[in-house]
């Protein structure tokens, strides 16, 4: 925030000869720009601060103002600002990383506020799952540690991954770049910057302090004064250095880590990942590129090179021709939702594809017209409910478990996207407990939430009237249901 003093810097770069209009007008040049900034300050103050008349305060010069505007005063000004304010924001950042770290920490030492009172220490205690005290005591750790997580998450609105890495990162730091952690607690480090150094120190033996502080020695200056994307270069040439295995075993290791995964994007796009070796990677990258600069040459090709690169890899994929969507060399199930009212053209409302989202109808109809079976759901075509049948075995159907994934297309605690199909279906009161087989007492939960809903103090009750999933914390948070995803 601006002060008398700041102003007097500019008082002091004025014509000797200035009038107390000119004067003034710095003060109000200033004024302008701290309100902006969220400031205010008083030209009236700068004007008494100067032995200035107070009421000629009120007399504004605009062709001084223009000069103060452009001598770059107001620039300085505003920049100083930025830097305090990123400062500011950076040490706020820190901040957070670690209380989420104190937070789950205080959870893994102490799960009984999470999990309720230890059975283990009761002498009559006897598992029903016949696992040890010890396993009991560590299962009971790692619930209250995700317990937490998922509190913290919901609270601020992250992925409970993001909250756990933050958490995560913070304690890395503090403990392998200590010198790293206090110019990034100082405000003097970005925070893209601090995750990717925790990342790296992560990756260094967990036996081997003497690679930890090589690594942060070598990079705590560089994460200062370099952006992200220079830093990424830098620090992972650090790490190689102080690394004390060589590439060599570290890659063996590496490669049982290669994955394939995809990810959404808008108006029915999607990308495609591949992380495996480096040498295979470019190999399949150069060999997509040859393919496409060659069509690229043929006459009448009028496709860009970057969409030719597209093309290719997905028909050397799927074995397609052009168009995906007409052919491909398996047939995997695809479940989509068509309302019936688009199919009879009444409707522009789009298909759904299951664990994507809206796409188009012409997409739809294509994979349609490929399917070996059909899954006809019928639903109101203005409301879309669905007729509820009361089960009474402990199996889920598969008719009930296909309607679940309608009305809950995704894990029915919030904030999470992990799709119906790939979930658990939980009895939110249990089956041993007198809870029933319908829709009413059933929803999807993935595997981590459906232990925390189990294993902790997490409570979840019923909307009596939609069915939704209503969640409370066991520090009394309570959760609404999260909108549909599509």
């Amino acid at each position: 925030m601006s002060t008398p003093t700041d102003f007097a810097d500019a008082f002091d770069d004025a014509p000797d000869d200035a009038s107390c209009d000119a004067r003034c007008g710095v003060a109000s040049a200033f004024l302008e720009v701290d309100e902006v900034l969220g400031n205010e300050i008083d030209p009236r103050d700068v004007c008494d601060a100067h032995g200035i008349p107070v009421d000629e305060a009120d007399r504004l010069d605009e062709a001084w103002l223009a000069d103060i505007a452009a001598s770059g005063v107001l620039h300085d000004h505003a920049v100083d600002e930025i830097e305090k304010v990123t400062a500011r924001a950076r040490v706020d950042t820190a901040r957070q990383y670690a209380l989420f770290a104190q937070v789950l920490s205080d959870a893994e030492t102490d799960p009984a506020p999470w999990c309720g009172p230890d059975p283990t220490l009761d002498p009559d205690w006897v598992d029903s799952r016949g696992r040890t005290a010890a396993q009991v005591r560590a299962a009971r750790r790692e619930v209250a540690v995700r317990s937490a997580a998922v509190d913290i998450a919901t609270r601020v609105h992250l992925s409970e991954r993001v909250v756990r890495t933050r958490a995560y990162d913070a304690l890395t730091l503090q403990q392998r770049c200590p010198l790293l952690w206090a110019a990034f607690a100082a405000g003097g480090v970005e925070e893209r910057n601090a995750a990717l150094a925790a990342t790296f120190a992560q990756s260094l033996p967990d036996d081997d302090p003497d690679s930890w502080a090589a690594f942060d020695q070598g990079i705590a200056d560089a994460a200062r004064r370099l952006p992200p994307g220079t830093f990424r270069t830098y620090a992972r040439a650090k790490r190689e250095r102080a690394h004390p295995e060589s590439v060599e075993v570290r890659h063996v290791r590496a490669r049982e880590d290669r994955a394939v995964w995809t990810g959404p994007d808008l108006d029915g796009m999607a990308t495609l990942s591949v992380f495996g070796p480096a040498a295979r990677v470019h190999a399949a990258g150069d060999r997509v590129d040859q393919y496409a600069r060659h069509l690229h040459a043929q006459p009448g090709e009028s496709r860009t090179l970057a969409q030719l690169r597209a093309d290719v890899a997905l028909d050397l994929l799927t074995g397609a021709g052009q168009d995906a969507a007409e052919a491909t060399a398996t047939k995997p199930a695809v479940a989509i939702t068509v309302p019936v009212l688009s199919l009879l053209g009444r409707s522009d409302e789009p298909a759904t594809l299951d664990g994507y989202g809206p796409i188009d109808l012409e997409t739809a109809k294509k994979l349609a017209g490929g399917a070996t079976s059909w899954v006809r759901i019928l639903t109101h075509p203005i409301t879309g409910t669905v007729l509820d049948v009361d089960r009474k075995t402990y199996r889920i159907p598969k008719d009930l478990r296909r309607w679940l994934g309608v009305r809950d297309p995704v894990c029915t605690m919030p904030g999470c996207g992990r799709v119906a199909r790939d979930c658990d279906i939980d009895h939110r009161i249990e089956w041993q407990h007198g809870g029933t087989t319908d829709a009413g007492n059933t929803g999807p939960l993935c595997e981590p939430h459906h232990v925390v809903k189990t294993e902790s103090l997490w409570r979840v009750d019923t909307d009596p009237e939609t069915g939704k999933a209503i969640w409370t914390s066991p520090t009394g948070n309570i959760l609404e249901p999260d909108p549909p995803p599509w």
